[in-house]
């Protein structure tokens, strides 16, 4: 019989086979990686001497725009999604995702969207220039004539994300094998699922606020406009509604990957798996309760401050839970340290440094004195580049021989984990210091008190940008250019040619190929 199955591009347009479409994610994600980061290094360009260097304010705002972006709905977001199709249906014994079809559209959604996203560089009036949280009335009464391929835009995602994340319910509630439970699922797994509710509930009211800010541009309406009896202060309610739980999407998924890479390498079972799966679900709960803390500024009512304040607060506790829980795994554990589980110990590591700073601005009086200072943007980058960049560079390097069946250089990765950890760090270090002393986000030029935190950003930053080709050319020797060696089950089982026979064996790549037994 002849072959029918595609070949070449028809292969990747019309695929509905889940690790195809986990792979196009992956590759669309870091090409928008790449692209976000090219965006940093010219707003790192521009602070790396206070006065105006290379480029107009205007175009430094587009940068900032875009950057965030391109960065939390282009990066981050398609990432993770791209590791749910590849490791979802092998984890849980399923042959395919539930709605491959569907699957399949959901990802080509994504290129138009940020073809239009970026077409809007070459309109009239340049790219929306009012920051990735789009603010009205910036991004209503002064947004610029591309404001509207950005909504559009917004809208293309919401789809795409609301669509994966349907899949991943269906597939995690329908196709689990015969004697899989929920609560024998990996972390991994359950970590998606909770995060797939959260898509479904919020990426709704993100569509509701842009299609409100259309009719705000061409309609005739005034929502989020006071001279026609709106509020602007209305906007960030609804966006923040969907922003802060948002930042939980993009973080859960990196706390089911170090929870499976922890054990791992710790040659011990997850202490407190039930925990785990219950703070999770707290988290997920509580982010929806604490969206007013981005706007204690705004000039809200004590009793409304006390409240975000408090319950800003309280969901520390379930993020401790995990940490603890984590830090007790590799208590006294036979630890190795392979690339994934550094990036993993860094992982949490950093992600608890982010963490402090935000207990810090969960305090009314003191968000007063940060808000829209440097201290913020130092805060979100060390929750989200070391919290959910690095976990899926975990992932990749960790699950990459069992999607290529070779293994990876360990010493180009591990020279390009210490790169990025130190580039990470005094990138975004120095700028807690410049935000304590007041130096404000978005602005192109500042005091020359804040140089030497500005420079040492800048040069990390450029640092950390050219460290990414490092993995760009590990990811193509392993998976184009099949150089390594040949992975096989047992490749964990030996670090730095001892074998640990007597020890607990670690999960294998291969463990999620036969679907789990009947108790």
């Amino acid at each position: 019989m002849a072959d029918h199955k595609p070949k070449g591009i028809s292969r990747w347009l019309f695929t509905t086979n889940h690790k195809d479409i986990g792979t196009m994610y992956l590759v669309f994600s870091f090409i928008m990686f790449l692209i976000g980061g090219a965006m940093a290094m010219v707003i790192r360009a521009e602070l790396f001497q206070p006065g105006l260097q290379f480029v107009e304010p205007n175009f430094f705002n587009q940068m900032t725009t875009l950057h965030g972006l391109i960065m939390v709905f282009g990066a981050v977001m398609p990432a993770t999604v791209g590791l749910a199709n590849w490791l979802i249906p092998m984890m849980i014994g399923a042959p395919d995702m539930a709605l491959p079809r569907m699957n399949n559209w959901s990802f080509w959604i994504l290129p138009a969207a940020f073809i239009l996203l970026l077409s809007s560089l070459f309109m009239e009036g340049g790219a929306p220039n009012f920051g990735w949280t789009f603010y009205a009335p910036l991004s209503t009464t002064y947004g610029p004539p591309s404001t509207d391929f950005f909504i559009f835009g917004v809208h293309l995602m919401g789809i795409s994300s609301i669509m994966g994340a349907i899949n991943v319910i269906v597939t995690v509630f329908n196709m689990r094998a015969p004697g899989m439970t929920l609560m024998k699922m990996p972390l991994f797994v359950w970590t998606w699922l909770i995060t797939a509710f959260l898509l479904v509930m919020v990426m709704p009211v993100l569509a509701g606020a842009v299609t409100m800010m259309l009719t705000d541009r061409h309609f005739g309406t005034s929502f989020f406009d006071a001279a026609g009896g709106g509020d602007p202060v209305m906007f960030q309610h609804i966006f923040w509604f969907f922003g802060h739980p948002e930042v939980y999407i993009m973080i859960l998924p990196a706390f089911g990957i170090a929870s499976a890479i922890i054990p791992t390498f710790s040659r011990k079972k997850l202490f407190g798996y039930s925990s785990m799966v219950y703070a999770t679900a707290s988290i997920a709960f509580l982010s929806f309760i604490v969206w007013a803390h981005h706007m204690f500024t705004v000039g809200m009512p004590v009793k409304g401050e006390l409240f975000f304040m408090v319950a800003t607060m309280l969901i520390a506790v379930p993020t401790g839970v995990k940490v603890f829980n984590w830090i007790a795994t590799m208590w006294q554990g036979s630890i190795t340290y392979e690339t994934p589980m550094l990036y993993a110990i860094a992982f949490v590591i950093l992600f608890t440094i982010g963490g402090f700073s935000g207990v810090m601005l969960a305090l009314t009086p003191v968000d007063w004195q940060y808000h829209d200072t440097y201290f913020v943007v130092a805060h979100f980058h060390y929750v989200l580049f070391p919290g959910a960049i690095f976990g899926t560079m975990a992932a990749v390097y960790y699950w990459m021989p069992k999607w290529t069946g070779r293994m990876y250089d360990e010493k180009l990765a591990k020279i390009h984990f210490w790169l990025s950890i130190v580039f990470v760090n005094l990138t975004f270090f120095p700028m807690h210091f410049s935000g304590l002393a007041g130096m404000q986000r978005r602005v192109p030029d500042y005091n020359i008190m804040f140089s030497d935190f500005n420079m040492w950003s800048s040069i990390g930053a450029f640092g950390l940008g050219l460290t990414q080709f490092l993995f760009l050319w590990i990811l193509i020797k392993t998976c184009m250019l099949k150089k390594g060696e040949k992975a096989t089950d047992q490749v964990w089982e030996g670090a730095e040619g001892l074998e640990f026979t007597h020890l607990p064996s670690p999960a294998p790549y291969h463990s999620f190929d036969t679907p789990p037994k009947v108790d």
